[in-house]
């Protein structure tokens, strides 16, 4: 259960930062920017858990032809379908989508080495 509660934490603080720097990514600041961005972490995780294995499966002879970057779409996809469930959260194209989502993963990938988590090997967005 602890690793769940970090998991959910990490990609939130991810998120939290990831808005910080992807131009078209917007978290409304304040009191609620940061639980804002942990509900999305929160929603992040499932759809992670959820959507993305079944997009990924259900894409694979697209993603076999474009040699793998197909991917970016789906992580993109995946991102921006986060905005529309988590309060505060929004994209202003599916482009800061995916962009949002790769700055979100690399930071993701970074945090869970620093805190060396046996969720590390999941693939984040």
């Amino acid at each position: 259960m602890l690793n769940l509660i970090l998991y959910v934490l990490i990609n939130g603080v991810a998120l939290y930062v990831t808005a910080s720097f992807v131009p078209g990514l917007h978290i409304v600041k304040g009191s609620r920017g940061f639980i804002d961005a942990l509900i999305g972490g929160l929603i992040l995780s499932v759809m992670n858990w959820t959507v993305r294995p079944l997009l990924l499966l259900l894409t694979l002879p697209i993603d076999i032809l474009t040699l793998g970057l197909f991917t970016f779409v789906i992580m993109g996809f995946t991102f921006w379908l986060m905005t529309l469930f988590a309060p505060g959260i929004r994209a202003d194209s599916f482009m800061a989508a995916i962009l949002g989502a790769i700055v979100f993963g690399i930071l993701n990938w970074i945090m869970h080495l620093m805190t060396d988590t046996p969720d590390s090997s999941h693939h984040p967005v």
